[in-house]
């Protein structure tokens, strides 16, 4: 059958009108226009992942001649596995980053367990507290989500919202803390460095490795001092993220993270959503 609706199509594409297909192959014409109907609506949707019920009704209709509703157009999408979901989103990435990430790779495809174990990967995430407003729905099949025609460059977006920062080692972790103020070198200093990134120097030694990213508060003046007082070493950090340092850690988060938020704040708020 595959083989078959090959040749249709082929000869379709080649300029032969579904008479010439029908006569030559010893199909009926009906069959024909069947197959290429739904080769029109299978390419169409696949080509253009962001066209709405709407769009490829119109294209389909223009197309062939025939005229079909949404719910077909819906139906026929179903039955070739394309489903209506939002599409991941993820950070642009360019040539440089991704030589860079490579190099990181290769540089430390070798270490120890022991010496991963001496590092601590921190992460910050932005939750806003306004809807992102870009609600675009793409056709997909079932497990291609973060295949990239699937996904949507966004490099983040404004209005207010909570910072919320973490770090992880292999078998613990610090409590999440919650930022509703904008972060600076001074407060990153004071509440995360100090009462968390610390404490693990002073236990690990020497040998203990720090992992946060390039944002300016991070590599303020103040910052820098500190560490050199303390006498605490960065491990480099890729540009654009390690995708960012997840890509490290990947499921360990919500294994060793545990949320820590003060109890007296109530919902209904920006803190208590945090």
């Amino acid at each position: 059958m595959i083989f078959l609706r090959g040749r249709i199509i082929g000869r379709l594409e080649c300029g032969r009108t579904q008479l010439e297909v029908s006569e030559e192959l010893g199909i009926a014409q009906s069959v024909i226009s069947r197959f290429w109907q739904r080769f029109q609506d299978d390419v169409t949707a696949k080509r253009n992942r962001r066209s709405t019920a709407s769009d490829l009704f119109r294209q389909l209709s223009s197309a062939t001649g025939m005229t079909v509703s949404r719910q077909t157009v819906y139906r026929r999408l179903g039955h070739i596995g394309l489903y209506a979901r939002r599409p991941v989103r993820c950070v642009p990435l360019t040539t440089t980053p991704c030589r860079l990430r490579l190099t990181w790779s290769r540089e430390h495809a070798l270490w120890t367990t022991h010496q991963w174990s001496c590092v601590v990967f921190s992460e910050k995430s932005r939750f806003s507290l306004q809807s992102d407003s870009r609600r675009t729905l793409i056709w997909r099949a079932p497990g291609s989500r973060y295949h990239q025609e699937n996904t949507i460059e966004r490099h983040r977006y404004g209005g207010a919202g909570l910072l919320v920062w973490g770090g992880i080692i292999f078998g613990s972790g610090t409590d999440l803390h919650v930022q509703s103020v904008t972060m600076t070198g001074h407060i990153y200093r004071d509440v995360i460095l100090e009462p968390h990134v610390r404490l693990f120097r002073g236990v690990m030694g020497a040998e203990f490795l720090f992992m946060d990213d390039n944002a300016r508060p991070h590599r303020a003046n103040i910052v820098d001092e500190y560490f050199q007082s303390e006498d605490i070493t960065r491990m480099a950090y890729i540009l654009t993220g390690l995708g960012s340092n997840r890509a490290c850690v990947g499921y360990a988060w919500p294994t060793n993270c545990n949320p820590s938020a003060p109890s007296h704040l109530s919902t209904g708020t920006s803190e208590g959503i945090a």
